[in-house]
């Protein structure tokens, strides 16, 4: 079964379009059959969380508290759905139906509407990145599927579960009673990350841009949770959720150690160079290119890690879909946690996990989610997102951002009753390109 098959039952549950949905107008063009469509105007729909100062959530908050912009343009709510408890209360911004996502606009020509089906419970993606998850950590990992599975997952849930690497895990999003799937899963579950040992031996044959393996895990795995969000996409009425179990990524790891592996290696060519060569030529001892070499190799990896995190959060934004990043691993102490036997620095290890929970902690905090990371109450951590997903307000509104042409669109909302905290929501989203005829 393919990542695409596994999609076909949602793409039949979905009847509604993207998170930016075009309204099309129909043109009638003279000497021509048949009538043309052009995009005019977009439905932009976002889930909001908003608490007080205790952390509780506020389920009485009513529309005209809520004030919604659009690159500092207020936005005209028509979509306006507490959801308590996993169950939605109806679409207070209308008076007529229950149902409707925007208000008639004379001109418009828009598809009819279907009555909502299936659509209490939650949707969650279980993403188990094992091609970033340590083979040593694997009864960890499972340990935290379990709590998954018994801490947030209800009946009424629709649950997928996805691997990037050798676990070879892919199971449609289903309705799992007596979590038979899911234990399947847990069964299969292996991690399959190259320990600090395999990066700092592999240091002698790396590439112009440094460990070859690293890139290309994080490629496999970003390109697996584009294509679950393409999906994602198309499926409204739902809390969409990530529960993204990794240990985070990092373009460069162990820097320090895989340099004095490389000193190691080539001090024996260095030891073979003359006295007469070393006065003749000082700066071009074996260890002085190579730290020269490695330096240019290694100079871009943040900015690169940068851009591919921040790629996969648009790409969630776009989708309305909340990442809630797990990592298994917990509190780390000392580098016996990581699974080596060389000789890391403290530095060299600390670098290594912080910017590894850096992206998780981005890839959440972008998308309206949260990083339970460097903490070993998992049970909390899942406590909590069983709250934020369980409680939220759904607002939509058609956009008229007064400028057509940008893609990239910025929203700010704000809640007029006193006393709260910010509210937690996406904060931005990019509307497609529209073809060229």
């Amino acid at each position: 079964m393919t990542r695409n098959t596994i999609w076909l039952r949602l793409a039949l549950m979905s009847v509604a379009a993207a998170m930016v949905t075009p309204v099309l107008m129909g043109q009638t063009q003279g000497g021509q059959q048949g009538t043309t469509f052009r995009a005019t105007t977009n439905f932009v729909r976002t889930d909001v969380i908003v608490q007080d100062r205790a952390g509780r959530f506020v389920p009485d908050l009513r529309l005209d508290e809520f004030r919604v912009f659009e690159d500092n343009v207020l936005q005209n709510i028509t979509l306006f759905t507490p959801w308590v408890g996993g169950r939605a209360l109806g679409n207070l911004a209308s008076a007529t139906s229950s149902t409707a996502v925007a208000p008639a606009i004379e001109g418009l020509i828009l598809p009819t509407v279907k009555p909502r089906q299936d659509a209490s419970g939650r949707l969650f993606i279980i993403f188990i990145d094992d091609l970033h998850l340590q083979p040593h950590d694997t009864p960890r990992v499972k340990d935290l599927m379990k709590k998954v599975r018994d801490t947030l997952v209800h009946d009424n849930d629709l649950v997928g579960l996805v691997s990037t690497g050798t676990s070879s895990v892919q199971i449609d999003p289903s309705y799992d009673y007596g979590h038979r799937r899911f234990n399947e899963a847990i069964d299969k579950v292996m991690g399959s990350a190259p320990t600090a040992d395999d990066f700092i031996e592999a240091a002698l044959t790396e590439s112009a841009q440094g460990p070859q393996q690293v890139r290309f895990n994080a490629h496999v795995a970003f390109r697996t949770a584009y294509d679950l969000l393409d999906q994602l996409a198309q499926v409204q009425d739902r809390r969409k959720a990530f529960v993204y179990i990794s240990n985070g990524y990092h373009f460069n790891p162990f820097s320090e150690a895989r340099l004095e592996r490389l000193k190691e290696y080539y001090g024996v060519l260095d030891a073979d160079m003359s006295q007469e060569d070393r006065n003749m030529n000082p700066n071009d001892t074996q260890d002085s290119l190579q730290n020269e070499s490695y330096k240019q190799r290694t100079a871009f990896s943040t900015a690169d890690l940068v851009n591919e995190v921040a790629q996969l959060t648009r790409a969630a934004q776009r989708a309305n879909v909340a990442f809630y990043t797990i990592d298994p691993r917990g509190l780390m102490v000392t580098s016996a946690d990581a699974g080596t036997r060389a000789q890391v620095s403290y530095a060299d290890m600390r670098d290594f996990v912080t910017t590894q929970v850096s992206t998780l902690r981005v890839l959440a905090d972008e998308t309206g989610g949260f990083a339970g990371v460097e903490s070993n109450d998992f049970e909390g951590i899942l406590r909590r997102i069983d709250s934020e997903t369980s409680d939220f307000y759904q607002i939509g509104y058609v956009s008229n951002n007064p400028d057509p042409k940008k893609l990239r669109r910025f929203i700010k909302i704000e809640i007029t009753r006193p006393g709260l905290q910010d509210p937690m929501y996406r904060s931005e989203y990019t509307i497609p390109r529209q073809p060229r005829n």
